[in-house]
């Protein structure tokens, strides 16, 4: 039996357009995570972003002034990201981002570190979550042919409020591949769709795929 070639054109093309690449995430965790009793959780932007919104104005950081709005807002976006993730999941409280923004113009002094504790110890967290972004290249192109993919990268960290300490961190890292580059990526299909994500849908897969796993470590036990 011959196969028609030119029918299985059109599937060929779309399939080679896109990619399913799953997002690299890697993550550590203190021995005794799941005995913290964390479940009241603030979800910190770093405190440059935080003193931005303060004074309402947009986010710059120390890259160069040509970068797309997108890239130059990438960490109050991954932020959010994070946020809306965790936001609608069982078993744990997520002090909401008015909340935050209220509480983080209040702390005006100290090291980013010992700021973003201090945030968290106001709204009575457990825990705050906090971020940084790596890489977050636009894509060059539009959804069915670019010409560069979207690319990110940020780290999240959870850190314990009275202790100090990171007791949970996680890194993604992907640059979008064409199906052809990556056949074994295709469980992404299913919320992805078909077409080449730009660098904000592609952190926003990796936000949740982070908090996946960080919900399955605080609470893995429970149903």
């Amino acid at each position: 039996m011959m196969i028609d070639v030119r029918r299985l054109l059109p599937l060929l093309v779309l399939v080679a357009a896109c990619s399913f690449a799953p997002g690299n995430i890697q993550s550590r965790q203190s021995t005794d995570l799941e005995k913290r009793g964390i479940k009241r959780i603030a979800v910190v932007p770093p405190v440059a972003v935080l003193e931005e919104i303060k004074r309402n104005a947009p986010y710059t950081g120390a890259v160069s002034d040509d970068r797309k709005p997108s890239e130059r807002e990438a960490p109050l976006t991954v932020a959010r990201l994070l946020y809306s993730s965790m936001a609608p999941l069982p078993h744990w409280q997520i002090v909401s981002e008015s909340e935050v923004r209220e509480v983080a113009q209040q702390v005006t002094s100290g090291t980013e570190l010992a700021r973003i504790l201090k945030i968290g110890e106001l709204v009575y967290a457990d825990a705050v979550l906090t971020s940084r972004v790596i890489r977050f290249r636009e894509r060059v192109g539009d959804q069915w042919g670019a010409k560069s993919p979207a690319s990110v990268a940020f780290v999240v960290d959870l850190l314990d409020v009275r202790r100090g300490d990171v007791v949970w961190s996680a890194r993604f890292d992907e640059t979008q591949k064409s199906l052809t580059e990556n056949i074994l990526a295709l469980g992404d299909i299913s919320h992805r769709g078909v077409k080449w994500l730009t660098a904000e849908e592609l952190a926003a897969d990796g936000a949740r795929k982070v908090v996946s796993e960080l919900h399955q470590a605080l609470y893995r036990t429970r149903s």
